[in-house]
């Protein structure tokens, strides 16, 4: 009688997971058709003739199966790390897959995945603003006079957006799901409506079209691929997400729904421009018959705030996910769910990103604008994808070299043709983002460098371990009973604050323990490689506990599992040893420029204590104050 039920409860999972990613992971590709054709045929000086129309949707068609269905979908989602997803996820992948052998590739790979990331963020500021205005300017179509009120309501339903983040991707996606359900429906409806009347619109699905379109538009035509890539906009959200849902559901609800929805609209667009191309100026809502235009614009107004979400969670899994890799200073990070660990939210990038958004909006003030910045995120980060997840299935999954070719020229040509094309807009508008990816950049790569700077200066300026135990063997100080905890970064050395406990209050504890917390380059670390406890003399231990970087490093939880490694813990008689460091930046050290130094001093003293994130109890800790100098 047990299997009948487990069977049953399977696919139930599978479809609740399924309806939450329709509701979170396929916003902002499920609202790209509210702008992608006007974009692609409305501007550049291009005309909606019957064969333009007919080649922008073949380019359409064709771009959703290859870019989205093939690469995303079933390629680069098989790239999961544990089930995690995003580029840093990736990234972390393909450095594990090479190994410790090749410092200098490790290194080409990192900063791939960081200006990539970086990219990320970039889209996440652009994507909320342009789903937005996008659905509210459906007000123009309605009634012109409204126009002026476009970026008021915009950034009030925005505000909104970013408020509602802190009750978590579970309950925004049970409150989301259904209307994203009804949004696709009449995505499908709308389409199948001027499909039938006009059913030469699916001469598009022929690829010759495309290449048409190219032979006879010439120059305009790969300035129209800048449009083009619009419609593929949240395919990195559905990849960054995917440690919220899982592969299953998010390729379900896909193949199953999302991309018949899609197709359905775009196409049903297209027929409608083939007897009216006047409707290009908003071919989405021409297509609404007048009666339904206001509720319809309230639908697509809920469909982009939902849009929104997806670049939004895709942002906090991969801030935290940077944390744990030494990418970013340490924030505060909220799990909103019991059931899935990916469920985060991060109040400050929260912030953060709703201050931007609002400039995104302030100063482009429509989506047509916006529409010139926005491909140049995109496309940057979808071609640093494809490169790591090529590196993955030759070290990682053992491809032999013809396959890995033949894969990358395929996406590769598709990607760097959409790079080239928005790469065009760069003084139009395409600037923003990059301005955005490059201040984030170096703010990334600046923490990871002063943290090795750090960490070597420690390692440099500490007394050697085994001659110190020695000496407090020959010359015992007064001893204390309970368990000391000191954290170090170096296992070979006398941390600073157990010298400073040494020297200022003459004693040591009975038991000592140096304690070294690695992140590892998975997102979960197994049992077996955990705890590593190593005996010393003198009473002293060296403990190495290892967390997998979607994991949060509680420092008390994993202490209360050395026990069974024969090293236990009364927490009530544990106090742990921390030394605080002070980081001066100083003129004539070598490391980084002085800027930089500086910089990284500014993140540090901002960033989250090290005793919160690690969760130690402050009734328990004391903290003894170190000068380092970088």
């Amino acid at each position: 009688m047990t299997a009948p039920i487990q069977l049953h409860r399977k696919p139930s999972r599978l479809a609740v997971l399924a309806m939450g990613a329709i509701g979170i992971v396929f916003g902002d590709i499920g609202t790209s058709p509210l702008y992608t054709m006007n974009e692609t045929l409305g501007r550049h000086g291009m005309s909606p003739t019957p064969a333009a129309v007919l080649g922008v949707l073949s380019l359409i068609f064709w771009s959703l199966m290859i870019v989205v269905s093939l690469k995303y979908v079933t390629f680069v989602m098989r790239a999961d790390n544990k089930g995690e997803g995003g580029i840093m996820a990736l990234m972390a992948l393909a450095q594990r897959s090479i190994g410790s052998s090749s410092p200098r590739a490790r290194w080409m790979l990192a900063v791939l995945g960081i200006f990539g990331a970086s990219l990320f963020y970039g889209d996440g500021v652009i994507t909320p603003a342009i789903t937005v205005l996008g659905a509210v300017e459906g007000l123009k179509v309605a009634e012109p006079a409204l126009e002026q009120y476009v970026v008021v309501i915009s950034l009030a339903i925005l505000g909104s957006v970013f408020a509602l983040q802190r009750h978590g991707t579970h309950i925004v996606g049970r409150m989301f799901a259904p209307v994203m359900v009804l949004w696709f429906l009449v995505l499908a409806m709308l389409g199948i409506h001027q499909i039938v009347q006009h059913p030469q619109v699916l001469h598009a699905l022929d690829p010759r079209y495309a290449l048409g379109f190219f032979i006879s538009h010439g120059y305009r035509s790969f300035i129209a691929l800048g449009g083009v890539v619009l419609a593929l906009t949240g395919a990195e959200a559905l990849y960054a997400d995917m440690g919220h849902f899982g592969k299953k559901p998010i390729r379900l609800a896909w193949f199953g729904f999302v991309l018949p929805a899609l197709l359905l609209n775009y196409f049903g667009q297209g027929a409608l421009l083939l007897i009216n191309p006047a409707a290009i100026a908003s071919p989405f809502y021409h297509m609404v018959p007048a009666p339904l235009l206001y509720p319809m614009i309230a639908l697509a107004t809920a469909a982009a705030i939902i849009g929104s979400q997806a670049v939004i969670s895709g942002a906090f899994s991969m801030t935290r996910e940077a944390m744990s890799l030494g990418y970013s200073p340490r924030m505060a990070v909220v799990h909103t769910s019991r059931e899935m660990s990916g469920q985060v939210f991060v109040p400050w990038v929260n912030r953060l990103l709703m201050v931007m958004v609002f400039g995104a909006v302030l100063g482009f003030r429509s989506s047509d604008n916006l529409g010139a910045a926005y491909g140049i995120a995109v496309t940057g980060t979808m071609t640093v994808t494809t490169l790591l997840a090529l590196v993955v299935a030759r070290k990682h999954w053992h491809w032999n070299w013809p396959s890995v070719i033949l894969v990358g020229v395929l996406f590769l040509t598709v990607d760097l043709a959409f790079l080239g094309a928005n790469a065009l807009k760069i003084a139009h508008g395409g600037w923003f983002p990059l301005v955005l990816a490059v201040i984030l950049f170096i703010m990334m790569t600046t923490w990871r460098r002063g943290r090795e700077l750090v960490v070597r200066e420690i390692k440099q300026g500490g007394l050697a371990l085994a001659p110190f135990i020695k000496s407090i063997i020959e010359h015992p100080p007064l001893r204390v009973p309970g368990t000391a905890i000191f954290l170090t970064a170096n296992q070979e050395a006398v941390p600073h604050a157990l010298l400073h406990n040494l020297k200022h209050n003459k004693v040591l504890h009975q038991r000592n323990v140096l304690l070294t917390v690695e992140v590892l380059e998975t997102p979960l670390a197994e049992p077996e490689e955990r705890i590593r406890i190593t005996l010393l003399e003198g009473n002293f231990y060296g403990l190495e506990l290892r967390f997998g970087f979607a994991e949060d490093p509680n420092i008390p939880l994993a202490l209360t599992m050395c026990a069974r490694e024969g090293l236990g813990f009364d927490m009530m008689d544990t106090t742990f040893f921390l030394s605080r460091e002070t980081i001066v930046a100083a003129v004539r050290r070598p490391g980084m420029a002085l800027w930089r130094d500086k910089l990284f001093v500014y993140l540090s003293r901002n960033a989250m204590p090290a005793t919160a994130f690690f969760q130690i109890p402050g009734n328990r800790l004391i903290e003894l104050g170190a000068r380092v100098e970088i």
